[in-house]
């Protein structure tokens, strides 16, 4: 089960992701993500409470990614686990997204 915060903060849309990313999530994520997906939209991921991520789940974020990408927008991602980061590090995922130690250095990021 994985639960969904979505709030704003200046011109950044701040999601948080709690729970697996497994197929059941990725579905109810897809949903809530691809919305958000506007022209110029700026996007901070915060990944910190998701602690499996399965290949539906990498397949939604790079949908998404593809979206912002194409319409000039931008995300960032924060809060990767290290097993997580491994696999989007392995699998070439990591050459799509922005990634940040910190939520603040990714809020910076997206506002310059």
């Amino acid at each position: 089960m994985i639960e969904i915060d979505v709030k704003q903060e200046d011109k950044v849309t701040i999601v948080e992701l709690h729970g697996r990313l497994d197929s059941e999530g990725a579905r109810k994520v897809r949903d809530a993500l691809m919305p958000i997906a506007e022209a110029g939209s700026r996007v901070l991921l915060d990944m910190s409470g998701v602690g499996y991520m399965s290949s539906a789940g990498l397949r939604v974020l790079l949908m998404f990614y593809r979206k912002v990408d194409e319409t000039a927008g931008a995300i960032v991602m924060t809060g990767l686990h290290p097993r997580i980061r491994d696999v989007m590090e392995m699998t070439g995922f990591l050459d799509f997204f922005s990634t940040s130690e910190t939520r603040e250095e990714a809020l910076q990021a997206l506002k310059s």
